[in-house]
């Protein structure tokens, strides 16, 4: 096929998903905090890898340490992979931590190539990364900077919450990508119901569904849930 599957046997999310992201896309997940952002991109670099394509994954939340320990307990195991190089791990928590607002991490960010060498590259969270040195002029700096790299087949994920962007800036973003998602959740008793709405998907395999119910379930991963959608 044409795209990056990320076809996994336990659970339909590749196919729900277009069968798999079309190659040179740029894709756009938007959430809150805690709204399942992270998970998605750990089932679609698990599903990637498993499917021979090879990830960068940018981190604004995890150190490789607590990565691997999240992915074990998701029953995503990719020690491998890192030994082998097909993933490249890449935490930005402790250099956020410790920075001040001044840091410039657009320009840091396209500046270093060998973070963009792979197939697929995600960036979780995009907007945590640049909230204090993005403006207009370096969105669009950073958009044309994406859809090269979508012009040589590289496919990049990105995740923000919007709330942490002047919305202009969100907008364009959104507007940019080719495959758009937003996460919205609900509380049903004791249960928390993520829903990915599929706002835009171009470029699909085969038919994409409108919205997609899951939860998050230790030793399984991301599960496909039906009353999600309800």
């Amino acid at each position: 096929m044409a795209g990056y599957s990320f076809l996994l046997d336990r659970d339909e999310l590749n196919q729900m998903l277009g069968g798999g992201f079309p190659k040179g896309s740029l894709i756009m997940i938007d959430g809150p905090s805690g709204s399942g952002k992270s998970a998605l991109c750990e089932r679609f670099a698990y599903g990637l890898l498993d499917n021979k394509h090879t990830v960068t994954y940018i981190s604004t939340q995890l150190t490789t340490k607590n990565f691997i320990r999240q992915m074990n307990s998701l029953d995503y195991p990719i020690g491998i992979r890192l030994l082998k190089g097909e993933l490249l791990y890449i935490p930005v928590f402790p250099l956020l931590k410790e920075s001040t607002p001044r840091i410039d991490f657009v320009q840091r960010l396209m500046g270093a190539e060998v973070l963009f060498e792979k197939n697929i590259i995600i960036i979780d969270t995009l907007s945590a990364l640049v909230r204090y040195s993005i403006n207009q002029e370096k969105s669009l700096e950073l958009i044309s900077f994406f859809k090269k790299l979508s012009g040589v087949q590289k496919t990049i994920i990105l995740t923000i919450d919007s709330t942490e962007m002047p919305p202009n800036i969100v907008t364009e973003f959104k507007d940019a990508a080719e495959i758009l998602m937003t996460i919205k959740m609900r509380q049903m008793g004791s249960e928390i119901l993520r829903t990915a709405m599929i706002n835009k998907y171009s470029r699909p395999e085969i038919q994409v569904g409108a919205m997609i119910g899951f939860k998050v379930e230790a030793k399984s991963g991301v599960m496909i849930n039906i009353s999600g959608v309800s």
